[in-house]
C-alpha cells in the first residue's frame, strides 16, 4: 500500500527517489519550483533538457537528477487555468498519471509532487489538490511499486488543504 503525505518545504530537499517539476513546455527552466529544481540540479539538467524537444501539456518526461538530491526529475507541464471548461481538469490529472507512470517504469519507490498549475498558471488551489489526490489514489490502487507519494507544498496553507483531502475517504 502506498503512503500519501502532505509536507511543507522545499521539494529539492525532500528525501525521495524522484521529484516532479512543474515545468513549462520548453523544459528549459522558468520561475517558482521549476527554477528551484533547475538550480539544484545544475547546468547539466538544462543541457539534457535541450535534447528532449520540450513537452506538451498533460505529458511528462524523466531525466536524471544530476546535482539534485533526487535520483530522477520528472518534468510535467500543467494546464493554464482558463475557465474550468477547457479541459483543464483532465490535463491536470494526466500530469499526475503520466508522472507516476514514468516513476513506476523507472523503478522509483518514492516521489514528491509540487502543486502543479496552482502558481502562475492560476489553477484554483482546492480543485487542483482534489485532482492530485484523486488521481494519485486511483493510480496507486492498481500497483505496488510506489511506497510513498509526497505532496510537497511551499506554502503551509497548501499543506492544510492536502491534509484535509487526504483525511477524506
Amino acid at each position: 500500500m502506498t503512503t500519501l503525505r502532505a509536507i511543507d518545504g522545499d521539494i529539492t530537499k525532500v528525501d525521495v527517489e524522484a521529484i516532479v517539476n512543474a515545468a513549462n513546455r520548453s523544459l528549459l527552466g522558468g520561475g517558482g519550483v521549476d527554477r528551484a529544481i533547475h538550480l539544484a540540479a545544475g547546468p547539466e539538467l538544462y543541457e539534457h533538457c535541450l535534447t528532449l524537444g520540450g513537452c506538451e501539456v498533460g505529458q511528462a518526461r524523466i531525466t536524471p537528477g544530476f546535482g539534485a538530491r533526487a535520483k530522477f526529475i520528472i518534468h510535467t507541464v500543467g494546464p493554464k487555468w482558463k475557465d474550468g471548461h477547457a479541459g483543464e481538469a483532465e490535463l491536470l490529472a494526466s500530469c499526475y498519471r503520466e508522472s507516476l507512470r514514468l516513476a513506476v517504469e523507472n523503478g522509483v519507490r518514492s516521489v514528491a509532487f509540487p502543486c502543479v498549475s496552482t502558481g502562475i498558471y492560476g489553477y484554483p488551489l482546492r480543485p487542483a489538490c482534489q485532482i492530485a489526490v484523486n488521481t494519485v489514489r486511483a493510480f496507486t490502487a492498481s500497483q505496488t511499486c510506489l511506497e510513498r507519494v509526497d505532496f510537497c507544498c511551499f506554502h503551509f496553507n497548501d499543506v492544510l488543504v492536502y491534509q484535509d483531502l487526504l483525511r477524506q475517504p
